[in-house]
């Protein structure tokens, strides 16, 4: 089959696609276990090394943020209010929601662990500037606004590509640049990366993701064979992972940790690999779609459906739910048992307050 014959003309998998429900699902599941696993570091604890390997450098990095933003863009062509104002003011309250997320993931741990624990050192405010730290809620906020900007000039998909690209470049050589004042990292760290104290995912780095995504939606949705769009789906896994497991001095090990300066900054290169490994995720979606059961393609699609609820859901109960059982249990010792069931515990809880806040906004 041809590329030509492997598209139609008009749209053909329209309403919900399960491999990209899947694919939504497993990138906030890892992002509960990533994000807990990173927390009880500064606590005691004793993690094993296949544990750390697995939720930290294979599950923890290129699955949660490029999945999450990738389908961002996805999301888009599957909407039915994609106009360009309206892109703009759900950036505008995506701003706003990252901002309130700041508070239950920074701002109440610091004066929770200060109070409980004596332990003001554990998170920082920067005199309040926390509140405008950039992380991945705050970062989509900036990304609807400019993809509004953008559609409402109605550049081409070349166009968009430049741009992604363009950014993604100034964003890979001005990684790092201290601007001396923490007001200049906060707010200049909304488009390159700063210090990590101040953002996680500058714009111009990550942009490309949610630009991707909404190019490869657009193909997608005109896919007439799926099998044959995924054919190739396991080689897009190995490669990247054994590029990036022989490239150490590229991003190496950070990559797939979540953390760290090159992680968070990851240069054009790095993104482009990650987009190749997305699409080889998706493939695997395909076929997990085809064989898991109807319940857990049904579980699948409410983590989907609630994917922001729940990201917000499970930044005020991680540290909170840590802070209190060092409290609690004092000497407490995180293990690889504790951290699994914890954090499936705050998934279970964080998608249970997920559908019960969308059931009493629907009404």
């Amino acid at each position: 089959m041809s590329i030509k014959d492997l598209f139609s003309d008009e749209k053909v998998n329209t309403g919900r696609q399960m491999e990209l429900d899947i694919a939504k699902g497993l990138s906030i599941i890892f992002m509960v276990f990533i994000n807990f696993l990173i927390l009880v570091g500064d606590f005691n604890h004793s993690i094993s090394f296949i544990y750390n390997t697995l939720f930290a450098d294979v599950l923890g990095g290129p699955c949660p943020a490029p999945i999450f933003m990738f389908c961002m863009g996805v999301g888009i062509v599957y909407s039915r209010h994609s106009q360009w104002d309206t892109m703009i003011k759900r950036g505008c309250i995506l701003y706003l929601t990252g901002i309130l997320v700041n508070l239950f993931e920074y701002v109440l741990p610091y004066f929770t662990s200060g109070s409980l624990l004596g332990r003001w050192d554990l998170y920082h405010t920067h005199g309040g500037l926390i509140f405008f730290f950039c992380g991945v809620l705050i970062f989509a906020g900036l990304s609807f606004v400019l993809i509004g900007i953008l559609k409402k000039f109605e550049l081409s998909n070349k166009w968009l590509i430049i741009i992604a690209l363009a950014m993604s470049l100034i964003g890979s050589l001005l990684r790092c640049v201290d601007f001396g004042t923490p007001v200049l990292n906060i707010f200049i760290g909304y488009f390159i990366g700063t210090n990590t104290e101040y953002t996680a995912f500058p714009l111009f780095n990550w942009f490309i993701f949610p630009i991707s995504g909404l190019i490869w939606g657009q193909y997608f949705i005109r896919v007439k064979n799926k099998a044959q769009f995924f054919k190739y789906w396991p080689i897009f896994i190995i490669l990247v992972i054994i590029y990036f497991g022989l490239s150490p001095t590229l991003l190496g090990k950070e990559l797939f940790s979540g953390r760290g300066v090159l992680y968070y900054y990851m240069t054009t290169l790095d993104a482009i690999l990650c987009i190749i490994y997305i699409h080889g995720v998706m493939g695997l979606c395909y076929y997990l779609a085809k064989y898991l059961p109807d319940r857990i393609n049904k579980v699948f699609s409410t983590l989907s459906s609630n994917i922001n609820r729940i990201y917000i859901g499970q930044s005020f109960f991680i540290p909170l739910t840590i802070i209190g059982l060092a409290y609690i249990f004092k000497d407490i010792l995180f293990t690889d048992l504790t951290c699994a069931i914890f954090s499936i515990l705050i998934l279970i809880v964080s998608t249970a307050c997920a559908i019960l806040s969308k059931k009493l906004r629907t009404g």
